[in-house]
């Protein structure tokens, strides 16, 4: 009963439906140079990055394909496999934190993280990687034009660069974001119908905010929510507790099963579904969010509209040409 009240008092707070700004944000006094976003677009491709040169950021979250690998859970060098579904890089610099659990609080942060992760990229440290791409002669040029001549290769750099190519990766054209600025035939008038099914059943409790991924918050401070919050056949069915969440990260017992609230936004386009890509359309998440957040159970109707309004989340992107990398 004082769950249902606060998912109720959650959406009264809403804070509705907003378009995506035009431009990722930065941190105060930052800057975004063309030659930094040149340096990590390459650094974002280069699978030398990797302990086999097999892998990539783009291998695991590649964008021609909505920024996912299409995986349950992804794979690294030799074949090992992750423990998780890859999130989108599609507006994940829109995100306060970084990764399922929130462990890390900024896209530099995260992309230290998989470079040294053993069934990921598998660099012994930040130390090695730095001195790989030292060894690569033909990318000092572009270290030096992003960042200066004093000690341009720097695990920070390298970070930062990535980083940048991210803040690129955004997606301010969906259906929804036209018919917000004021495009009333964006949409169709079933995802009109859907989004107001959407905040009437209460979905918006969790996926506020203009990325669907909570209430506007400082970078580094999650927002986190129990999944599942409910019991039913669906939790069993596809494991959804087999993973403890943000406890494996933190160790705090409060945090078993709490998750960093993920995007909504091109989330047609990054199948299969949840923290361990066990839920294959787009339809079915549907009926799995409700009964397993809201104890809610759809009609198929409301399960079509609601569908056809998360589409309208969708954002044209541009065909990306692998760089010429160095």
């Amino acid at each position: 009963m004082v769950l249902s009240l606060f998912l109720s008092l959650l959406s009264t707070l809403s804070y509705g439906f907003d378009a995506l700004p035009k431009k990722a944000p930065l941190a105060a006094g930052e800057k975004m140079t063309p030659a930094q976003i040149e340096l990590g677009k390459m650094l974002y491709f280069d699978k030398r990055l990797s302990k086999n040169n097999t892998v990539s950021c783009q291998t695991c979250h590649d964008v021609n394909k909505g920024g996912v690998d299409g995986l349950p859970v992804s794979k690294g060098i030799h074949g090992q496999l992750g423990p998780r579904n890859a999130p989108t890089v599609y507006n994940a610099a829109f995100l306060t934190t970084q990764f399922w659990d929130g462990r890390e609080n900024t896209l530099e942060d995260q992309a230290k993280g998989p470079l040294i992760n053993p069934k990921e990229m598998g660099m012994k440290d930040h130390d090695e990687v730095v001195a790989k791409i030292k060894s690569i002669p033909g990318y000092l040029p572009y270290f030096e034009k992003a960042f200066g001549k004093e000690n341009p290769i720097t695990i920070e750099h390298v970070a930062k660069a990535i980083a940048h190519y991210e803040r690129t990766l955004i997606t301010p054209n969906s259906p929804f974001d036209r018919y917000q600025r004021g495009d009333k035939k964006a949409m169709s008038k079933r995802a009109i119908r859907g989004m107001k099914t959407f905040e009437q059943v209460g979905c918006t409790s969790c996926h506020s905010g203009v990325n669907f991924s909570g209430p506007p918050l400082p970078v580094g401070t999650g927002f986190f929510m129990r999944f599942p919050t409910f019991d039913n056949p669906y939790v069993e069915k596809y494991g959804f507790k087999k993973d403890l969440g943000r406890f494996e990260a933190t160790k705090n017992p409060v945090d078993k099963h709490m998750w960093r609230v993920p995007t909504l936004r091109n989330i047609a386009l990054t199948a299969p579904y949840f923290h361990n890509g066990a839920v294959k359309s787009l339809d079915e998440a549907v009926r799995v969010m409700a009964k397993s957040q809201l104890n809610v159970d759809l009609k198929k109707k409301q399960v079509k509209d609601i569908v056809a309004f998360l589409k309208s989340l969708s954002g044209k992107t541009k065909k990306v040409k692998e760089p010429k990398i160095p």
